[in-house]
C-alpha cells in the first residue's frame, strides 16, 4: 500500500468518525429541544403536542388565578383563545394577572401541566415569541423597540 493511499484511508476514517460524533450530538440535543406555542396554535391543533415537552406563552388571563395550597390554576391567553394551566410549586414573585408568562411542561387532558413558570421580569421585557403571538392576534399593547 502506498503512502498516499494510507493517508487517504486515514482521512476518510477521520471524516467518518467526525460525522458519527456530530450525528450522535445532534440526536442527543434533539431530545432536549423545547418548542414554543401560543394557546391558539395548541387549541386549533396546528401542532402535535402529545408526549412532547413544550412551552406555552401569552398573558395570564384576568380573574383566572386560583391558588389551592402549593397548586395553582390559571389561564394563559393570546387574546384569541385561553388555555387552562395547572402548576404545583412556587410561582415567580412577578407572576400576576395580565402579565406576560411562559410556562414549560406537557399537555394533559385539555389542561397544560406546567413544570416551570417564567414571569416577565420588568415592564420592558416580553419574550419574543409571546410578543409575536400577541401582535399576530391584534392584542399587543407594548411599545415597539427601535
Amino acid at each position: 500500500m502506498t503512502r498516499k493511499k494510507r493517508r487517504l484511508y486515514f482521512v476518510i476514517l477521520g471524516l467518518l468518525a467526525v460525522g458519527t460524533a456530530a450525528a450522535l450530538v445532534l440526536s442527543a440535543l434533539r431530545q432536549d429541544i423545547v418548542f414554543f406555542f401560543s394557546p391558539t396554535e395548541i387549541l386549533e391543533a396546528k401542532v402535535q403536542t402529545e408526549g412532547r415537552r413544550i412551552r406555552l406563552g401569552g398573558l395570564v388571563e384576568q380573574g383566572s388565578v386560583v391558588k389551592e395550597g402549593a397548586k395553582v390554576r390559571f389561564k394563559v391567553t393570546d387574546g384569541a383563545h385561553a388555555l387552562p394551566v395547572e402548576f404545583e410549586g412556587l410561582l415567580p414573585d412577578l407572576f400576576r394577572e395580565g402579565q406576560g408568562v411562559v410556562t414549560e411542561g406537557r399537555m394533559g387532558a385539555g389542561v397544560f401541566l406546567a413544570s416551570e413558570v417564567l414571569a416577565k421580569h420588568d415592564e420592558n421585557y416580553m419574550p419574543k415569541e409571546v410578543a409575536d403571538s400577541l401582535k399576530k392576534s391584534g392584542h399587543w399593547q407594548g411599545e415597539e423597540k427601535k
